[in-house]
């Protein structure tokens, strides 16, 4: 079973979106992902705001910084 993630990012982020095209062909497979703005309802632009897209995986904490391929987000969910 995948681990559930979110993806933190913010509307406006053309990085945003091209990793939620990467992370969303793995919902498919199982794959659980929250879409987290960093600005709404908690503020975390200044943790997350120059590193964004940030996949991170709720049971580890661990977190994957952009740029990142669907490879990569496999062997990160492993």
């Amino acid at each position: 079973m995948l681990p559930e993630c979110q993806l933190y990012g913010t509307l406006g982020c053309h990085l945003c979106e091209i990793a939620e095209a990467e992370v969303m062909p793995l919902v498919e497979h199982g794959l659980l992902v929250e879409l987290v703005d960093i600005t709404d309802p908690d503020d975390l632009t200044e943790v997350y705001g120059l590193r964004i897209p940030v996949l991170r995986r709720v049971d580890t904490g661990a977190e994957l910084d952009w740029p990142f391929d669907t490879e990569q987000v496999v062997a990160f969910l492993r």
